[in-house]
């Protein structure tokens, strides 16, 4: 599988830095994980664009996660795509059903499909094996594992969340971990983790590549600081600060 990062932002996004989206592709499908604010001009700027992204997965509802979910059902209407697909944890019927009645011009205009999913549950989607795994944060937020035919390696998406024992088992074994890290060790937070806080949590997993991402304007200058942190915690993985535009195989 091949995943680009087109948002690595939070909900104090920075120029480089757009809210959360994340883009998946295997053979000629393409799967975009949460859709936050920039991430439909981080798509048109992909090889594959949005009119060949008809299928979304949603991590949870915060708005820098959903933003621009109404923007991309409008753009692939105007671009004359028929159908989109939008899946997430419980109570995403509910929200496209409330962003419709706002937007109520939209309705209808594609052919929608609404599907929700459950904590530790597994369900196929544009070609992927995903499995689901419940963080710990503010609201219903689901971190998945990702697995495609013909491939050894999987991929964990961590969403937002604080780092904890039963992620850590979750994502053990994974090639590449993308895991919110949204502040550095000094502020104090709760539902997020501080790069300490998710190298306790790995230290001893087996996880090759470790990408810290959902990086508040408080991370500026600490990159390295942060990355440090992590591997002094316990994680003996490569660590690195994910970036927009980033790509890699899996």
């Amino acid at each position: 599988m091949r995943v680009t990062l087109l948002g690595t932002g939070s909900a104090m996004p920075l120029p480089d830095r757009v809210q959360t989206g994340l883009l998946l592709e295997r053979d000629d499908r393409a799967l975009l994980v949460d859709c936050g604010a920039g991430v439909l001009h981080r798509l048109s700027e992909s090889h594959v664009g949005y009119e060949d992204v008809s299928t979304v997965l949603l991590t949870h509802h915060h708005l820098d996660h959903v933003s621009d979910l109404l923007a991309l059902l409008k753009a692939r209407w105007l671009a004359g795509e028929e159908y989109l697909e939008v899946i997430g944890p419980s109570g995403t019927k509910a929200l496209v059903d409330d962003l419709l009645s706002v937007h109520d011009y939209l309705d209808g205009r594609v052919d929608l499909s609404i599907r929700e999913v459950s904590a530790d549950s597994e369900f196929e989607a544009a070609g992927f094996e995903i499995a689901t795994h419940e963080t710990v944060h503010s609201m219903d937020c689901l971190a998945y594992r990702f697995a495609s035919e013909g491939s050894d390696g999987e991929f964990t998406f961590g969403a937002d969340g604080e780092a904890s024992a039963s992620i850590a088992r979750f994502a053990d074994g994974s090639e590449v971990l993308l895991h919110d890290c949204s502040f550095p060790d000094e502020v104090d937070v709760d539902n997020h983790p501080t790069p300490t806080q998710l190298g306790e949590a790995l230290a001893g997993t087996d996880i090759d590549r470790l990408l810290l991402t959902h990086l508040y304007p408080h991370t500026e200058g600490k990159h390295d600081e942060m990355i440090e942190s992590v591997e002094r915690a316990g994680f003996d993985g490569d660590v690195s600060i994910a970036e927009d535009g980033m790509r890699f195989e899996v």
